[in-house]
């Protein structure tokens, strides 16, 4: 399989199934099983234990009063649903001249929507700015995967000038609208104008809204580590324009580099206790490091959890 990496290597794919069923067959095969599974929502019955099989479901209680090893069974949704929600805002479309990270999080959900398909599994795909601006239903069938494909393709070409952000908001649009449980996976920065305590707490409460209706939550932090989280730019004066607001500052980094890395450093510690609080898998995806080696690290990690 060709390095996809590169920003000139992955424009040679123009089409989005060929690139995903590349990716997909590239790194799934060798996987044990799948990385992901349906939901247990809700118990069965208890059957004698096995010897050699996992323990993950013995009844360690009925173990105590009986002496005797029961495992406890579930009815299992067959299939897994899915909903990718892809932040169109105008902040993802940094950097500006090299792979964004609106095109990397393209990518990377295209190639998660054919993993999904392959394993016909039902998924949908959500895209937001300030609001929910577009929310398909989650199939399985191949002619919804091409749709899907359509919309990513659309929104590729037209990125958003100085659409700004609001993640909480949608959250809780998309814990009202998905009514059966499912796996949320949002590719994000994770980045609002003015990151208050205030805004901070409607993100977490947003976040406790999808886990109080029993979805699981997948974020994948899509970031330029080199620029904004190490703030490493050259040492000289630079013109900063914030993409959702377009305000401009002419500065030089290394006077507001310290001050810029505090607050930063803050907000990323705070969303990562939060996360680890509600058991939400938080990936920080540098785009820097290619769409196909995130995905493919963090599934092989996730298979050998399951």
């Amino acid at each position: 399989m060709p390095k996809l990496s590169n920003n000139r290597d992955i424009q040679q794919l123009a089409n989005l199934q060929l690139l995903a069923h590349q990716v997909v067959e590239g790194f799934i095969t060798g996987l044990h099983q799948s990385p992901f599974h349906g939901f247990s929502v809700e118990f069965a019955e208890h059957r004698l234990y096995n010897n050699g099989e996992s323990v993950r479901n013995v009844d360690w209680k009925l173990l105590a009063r009986t002496e005797k090893l029961f495992v406890k069974q579930f009815k299992e949704e067959t299939n897994l649903r899915s909903y990718l929600l892809l932040d169109t805002s105008s902040s993802m479309n940094y950097p500006e001249k090299e792979l964004s990270k609106l095109q990397f999080s393209i990518y990377a959900i295209a190639a998660l929507m054919y993993l999904f398909k392959k394993q016909r599994d039902a998924f949908g795909l959500a895209l937001f700015s300030d609001k929910l601006n577009w929310l398909s239903r989650a199939r399985s069938t191949s002619a919804h995967l091409y749709y899907l494909f359509a919309e990513l393709e659309k929104a590729y070409e037209h990125p958003k000038p100085n659409a700004q952000t609001d993640i909480a908001g949608v959250l809780h649009h998309i814990a009202e609208d998905v009514h059966q449980r499912s796996m949320i996976i949002l590719f994000s920065d994770m980045l609002e104008n003015g990151m208050s305590e205030q805004k901070s707490d409607a993100l977490f409460a947003a976040i406790q809204h999808l886990k109080h209706n029993k979805h699981e939550i997948i974020i994948f932090n899509v970031i330029d580590r080199k620029k904004e989280i190490e703030f490493d730019f050259d040492n000289r004066p630079h013109h900063f324009v914030d993409l959702e607001s377009g305000e401009e500052l002419r500065v030089h980094p290394n006077e507001i580099k310290n001050g810029y890395l505090n607050s930063f450093n803050t907000w990323r510690h705070k969303l990562q206790l939060k996360c680890a609080q509600y058991h939400i898998d938080l990936i920080d995806a540098d785009i820097h490091q290619g769409f196909e080696q995130i995905l493919k690290t963090y599934l092989i990690k996730r298979n050998k959890m399951a």
